[in-house]
């Protein structure tokens, strides 16, 4: 697995990914996100993009893979796949179970604002609402950029968003949940371009742990514009993992495509 230096800035705190996603509760707690969701992802991925009909070995980049179930994927179908994140931890658990599996993925480790990996990708996907982490529209934007570059000519890039209105619909203020012996309550606020997400987790023995989320919400017009005007073309919006068409007031997610096509 490849290190490269996280992003070099001078900070007086921890941004809040760096600790949640780099903690063993996080698997837990989103232990509902399964196989069976990323592979129908993966697969309405490479349909919309025709990428399922050719027979060249492509190459992958996972932005923010995680636990590497998107990574997995496209692995299992032959692809050479590059798995890139910050959290050690989640990279650590992704790479035993590609061992386990005798997966052949490169992972990597690097903040997404400085992701330079030298060679080009014929598809790079962003999944589970992994966009939007940071406080500047500079740093959103170094993604995109960091994309682009990273894109061959015709590449694909795959956003995955959720989309604010149906958020707005569906906003659960507070939830309480259980798994194993945790017990998970999450509290959230939503604002015109954020939602903040507060977890506290309980054991049996009553210790306590808070974590934090915060995602910048995009507007459809919002994110076409950021990624066109770094060089990229939207293909089509999706409204969901299936692929069905993007309805603006009753999709859950904003799954674009888009495609460098200089």
């Amino acid at each position: 697995m490849t290190d490269q230096n996280s992003h070099s800035r001078e900070q007086n705190a921890r941004e809040w990914f760096e600790d949640w996603f780099n903690h063993p509760l996080y698997l837990q707690v989103y232990s509902h996100r399964d196989s069976e969701e990323a592979n129908r992802c993966v697969d309405t991925i490479l349909r919309e993009t025709g990428l399922d009909n050719t027979s060249a070995q492509l190459s992958v980049l996972d932005i923010a893979c995680g636990a590497g179930r998107h990574a997995f994927a496209f692995a299992r179908k032959g692809m050479q796949v590059t798995a890139n994140d910050l959290s050690r931890f989640l990279l650590d658990t992704a790479s035993e179970q590609a061992c386990t599996e005798g997966l052949c993925i490169d992972f990597n480790r690097c903040d997404m604002r400085t992701l330079r990996l030298g060679k080009q990708f014929d598809l790079v996907v962003q999944l589970f609402s992994s966009f939007g982490y940071f406080e500047t529209d500079d740093e959103d934007r170094m993604v995109v950029r960091n994309v682009t570059n990273m894109l061959s000519r015709n590449g694909w890039y795959v956003l995955d968003l959720i989309n604010p209105a149906w958020l707005r619909q569906h906003f659960v203020p507070r939830s309480e949940k259980h798994v194993g012996e945790l017990s998970i309550t999450e509290e959230r606020q939503l604002s015109d371009d954020k939602v903040v997400k507060n977890i506290t987790i309980h054991d049996t023995e009553h210790h306590e742990l808070t974590f934090s989320e915060s995602v910048r919400l995009f507007s459809c017009e919002e994110i076409t514009s950021l990624l066109e005007s770094e060089g990229l073309v939207i293909k089509r919006l999706a409204g969901d993992y299936h692929g069905n068409e993007y309805r603006p007031d009753v999709s859950p997610r904003m799954l674009i495509f888009a495609r460098k096509l200089a």
